[in-house]
């Protein structure tokens, strides 16, 4: 027990740690799945390969949420950080064509306070049920004078698995393949450093309600990235798919070309878009022009599909069969200017 008392002297809570593990379990039960082959508590996490594959590749990526957790601080609600974090992470991996496996988290803190890290692991599994993959592990570090009492940080990986001659990529895109958008559900978690500086959050009150966005502004920030796993596994099934773009920081300009061959660029109808009424909020509060605007937000896209002409009928159709509004906005052109807005 002394030595338990020295490490709480320095301000490292063993005992709070243990309280965390215990109200976090049935979050993460909720995500179990059949490849699962190890129990939470152990030093690895263990998931099978699903079987059926000819030729299984292992896709990875990994993520934090960022500077949006100031909005979690500020607010005091830590339940939907998570679902940001899962997002980020396993919506890079569609892009590969993966189907996502298991995802493991880690939370780092100035402050162990179980109940507030439950809250964030609730948040987390809700990400994974969404995504249909299992949270298989993680960690959390207690680290006083290293943050803030009451702040964390928080990232995560996924790993998922794609059959490889089905793996959508950049040089399968032709000249004349149309860009079919996935809306966001809002600013997902990118920018949030211009956001808070707009918005000017830590002195303003994030309850007031705001006609515009029909909800407070704090829920508006707040509201998590939308995961894609769903609908992209149902547009996978249904055509062949050329490229995938996940639009995170960098917007347009940035994370679109990443999906398109040299000497092929996106041609963006500007009217097609539909942009969500916190976009344009933004922009009037600060000031900012439209190219600063596509250049770091998504602008209501969270996810482009390249497909061939004749198979954009049965791509909306599947996309929108689950849960995806999806829509065309554009088409792969020649050029080199990697985005232009028509």
């Amino acid at each position: 027990m002394a030595g338990r008392e020295d490490y709480a002297r320095s301000g490292v809570d063993v005992e709070a740690g243990y309280e965390a593990v215990r109200l976090m379990a049935g979050s993460i039960a909720r995500t179990r799945t059949p490849g699962v082959l190890s129990e939470p508590g152990g030093f690895g996490g263990a998931f099978a390969l699903p079987s059926g594959l000819r030729e299984p590749v292992l896709v990875s990526g990994t993520d934090g949420v960022g500077t949006k957790l100031k909005l979690a601080f500020l607010t005091g609600r830590n339940d939907t950080v998570g679902i940001d974090c899962v997002a980020m992470c396993v919506n890079d991996i569609l892009c590969s064509g993966a189907r996502p496996l298991f995802f493991l988290d880690y939370i780092a803190l100035g402050r162990n306070v179980p109940e507030r890290v439950a809250e964030i692991v609730s948040g987390v599994a809700e990400g994974c049920v969404r995504a249909g993959c299992a949270l298989i592990g993680g960690e959390t570090a207690e680290m006083p004078g290293f943050y803030a009492p009451d702040e964390y940080d928080l990232a995560g990986f996924a790993v998922g698995v794609a059959e490889r001659s089905a793996m959508p990529g950049r040089e399968r895109v032709r000249a004349g393949d149309v860009l079919i958008a996935l809306p966001s559900s809002g600013l997902h978690s990118n920018g949030f450093s211009l956001v808070r500086k707009v918005f000017g959050v830590e002195r303003r009150d994030l309850n007031a309600r705001i006609a515009e966005l029909g909800t407070t502004l704090g829920e508006a920030l707040l509201t998590p990235t939308r995961i894609y796993a769903r609908p992209v596994a149902a547009l996978l099934e249904a055509v062949p798919v050329r490229s995938l773009a996940h639009i995170t920081g960098g917007g347009f300009h940035e994370n679109i070309p990443r999906s398109l061959p040299v000497g092929l660029s996106a041609r963006i109808e500007r009217a097609a878009l539909r942009v969500p009424p916190i976009f344009d909020l933004l922009r009037r509060e600060g000031d900012l022009d439209e190219d600063s605007m596509f250049r770091v937000f998504n602008m209501g896209v969270g996810m482009t599909a390249a497909v061939a002409p004749d198979d954009v009928d049965a791509a909306l159709r599947a996309l929108r069969e689950n849960g995806a509004e999806a829509y065309p906005i554009g088409a792969a052109v020649p050029g080199t200017e990697g985005v232009v807005l028509c």
